[in-house]
């Protein structure tokens, strides 16, 4: 989930009658830490998150879960990293420049030894914003970095989920995929299922 609060999410019946069967909840960014904290106590499963450029007060009172930026997790099977932010255009603390993203994703390089050692890698790459060209917009806030195609053509994660830019616009594409990576734009939610290898 990522960016928008559903009303709907926000009643417990609704949650357990609707995701009784979610086993981990994922949040792309700039969501409210009640919110995620309230749906991951109801359905009582584990949160990983990375924040979005608005979460700039996680810092004082972050959502209860692990934070995956710039950190590799394993859960359930499945090996999580995480990227934060988008694309520096005013001076939040949650925003970088294709610079800043470069270094994240080159401090990232263990992902690569357990690849060449293992003979796979990276299950899930959580991040905020999109890659440069796919599902990202014109607009210097919305728009994609260059470093999340270096990420996944060096460490070929299998999917890529993120938030950042809305879908209210039922055309705009969600789901693509670059090289070996399926990308999913999971705003405002979306329910997926990903088996261990």
């Amino acid at each position: 989930m990522s960016d928008t609060v559903l009303p709907q999410m926000e009643s417990a019946a609704h949650l357990r009658r609707r995701y009784h069967d979610v086993e981990l909840v994922i949040s792309c960014g700039d969501m409210p830490a009640v919110y995620l904290e309230f749906i991951t106590s109801v359905l009582n499963v584990p949160l990983f998150y990375v924040r979005g450029n608005h979460d700039t007060r996680y810092t004082e009172y972050p959502p209860g879960g692990e934070d995956l930026h710039g950190r590799r997790v394993t859960y359930g099977g499945l090996t999580f990293a995480g990227l934060e932010g988008s694309m520096r255009y005013n001076r939040s603390p949650v925003q970088y420049n294709e610079f800043d993203m470069l270094m994240m994703v080159l401090r990232m390089w263990p992902l690569r030894m357990q690849q060449m050692r293992r003979g796979y890698g990276l299950d899930v790459l959580v991040t905020h914003s999109p890659a440069r060209g796919i599902h990202d917009m014109p607009d210097l806030p919305h728009t994609g970095f260059k470093a999340l195609l270096r990420f996944m053509e060096w460490y070929r994660p299998r999917y890529m989920f993120h938030g950042h830019v809305h879908t209210w616009d039922r055309r705009v594409i969600t789901e693509s995929t670059y090289l070996d990576t399926c990308i999913m734009n999971i705003n405002p939610a979306t329910v997926i299922e990903v088996e261990p290898r």
